[in-house]
């Protein structure tokens, strides 16, 4: 469903980030315009990937005007990345049914990933291709205490959060085996990296579900 130019505040990802993360976050694909540049990248895509594309564009810019920027153009670069002003990071993410974007000002946060996954579980074997012996023995865990959560859709969700965070820094797309995740039902998880400039730091983040959908975020606060 297209909303014209309209965007609202949501409780997913909003309740899990930290308070110098801004986060704009809607159930809906949103009718709003898009630069030059990136109605050129995308002008052969389907339908649906426009409609995405635009939604999470004009989700950043909403949340980067509460910082008092503009958003640049957004074109995606060679894995994937989005383009953010300077002095800023930030994470776009959507799925079925939800699009967000969060941002944070580099002075206060210098690692931030985002990612929302439908719950539902996994396509078979690929849990055994992201995931280490103690991560699946992890999910099987979750699974027990929190049978409505899909434990190995989680894990996925929070590896594709840490990879968002850790590129920008490491200039290299991680390997799923690269961040050894532990998932606790609290919902709260914890990272350690294998490789790039945070190898053997230990990064936490939050995970929530609700509506059908599960959410993770990884933040990295700036050393005070």
């Amino acid at each position: 469903m297209l909303q014209p130019h309209t965007a609202a505040k949501t409780p997913l990802l909003a309740a899990i980030v930290p308070a110098p993360v801004i986060v704009w976050e809607t159930p809906y694909d949103v009718d709003a315009p898009l630069l030059p540049e990136e109605a050129a990248h995308i002008s052969g895509a389907s339908p649906r990937r426009r409609a995405e594309f635009t939604t999470v564009r004009h989700l950043a810019g909403r949340a980067l005007a509460e910082l008092g920027l503009e958003r640049p153009p957004m074109v995606p670069g060679p894995v994937g990345e989005p383009a953010w002003p300077d002095g800023v990071v930030g994470s776009l993410t959507h799925c079925l049914g939800y699009r967000a974007a969060a941002v944070a000002r580099a002075s206060e946060v210098t690692a931030l990933g985002i990612d929302a996954e439908p719950s539902r579980p996994l396509a078979r074997g690929v849990l055994e291709r992201i995931a280490s012996p103690a991560e699946r023995e992890n999910v099987c865990e979750l699974a027990e205490a929190l049978p409505g959560v899909a434990g190995d859709r989680l894990l996925f969700s929070i590896k594709e959060a840490v990879y968002k965070a850790c590129f920008p820094r490491a200039r290299r797309p991680p390997r799923f085996a690269d961040a050894e995740v532990g998932i606790r039902a609290d919902g709260a998880f914890m990272v350690r990296l294998a490789t790039g400039p945070d190898s053997n730091a230990e990064l936490t983040g939050r995970w929530a579900a609700g509506g059908g959908l599960l959410a993770s975020a990884v933040v990295m606060k700036a050393s005070v």
